[in-house]
């Protein structure tokens, strides 16, 4: 998976070098099914002729964590089901927080009014 700019950062400054032991590693073969690298073969869900990209998957999520042991080169599809179960918890997990935030922000909005202004109550 390409690095999204926003985790760039996490990396530590020789990650290609990085990179090219663990593919050195793994003999540029995907270390789940064997795959090797830059070859094309057929896509599982839409039948069309793709070629194969090895990736560098960090098995505990964490970028900063470059032990070799921690690190995976993976063809595509391999990475896509390794990451899966921690992409739906980290998807459920920012809705949760997003509708947290939304009530937070609609209850700041309440209790927005000018609080030097004194409101009439209501008589019974």
């Amino acid at each position: 998976m390409p690095i999204k700019p926003e985790n760039k950062k996490r990396y530590p400054a020789n990650w290609k070098q990085i990179r090219a032991s663990i593919l050195e590693r793994a003999h540029d073969r995907c270390e789940f099914c064997g795959v090797k690298n830059h070859i094309y073969r057929m896509n599982e869900k839409t039948g069309k002729m793709v070629k194969v990209v090895l990736t560098i998957a960090h098995l505990d999520h964490t970028p900063e964590n470059c032990a070799p042991d921690n690190l995976r080169a993976l063809c595509q599809a391999c990475h896509n089901r390794y990451d899966a179960k921690h992409r739906a918890e980290t998807r459920a997990a920012s809705q949760k927080m997003a509708i947290y935030n939304a009530f937070i922000d609609a209850a700041a909005a309440v209790d927005s009014r000018p609080k030097n202004v004194y409101y009439k109550q209501k008589k019974d």
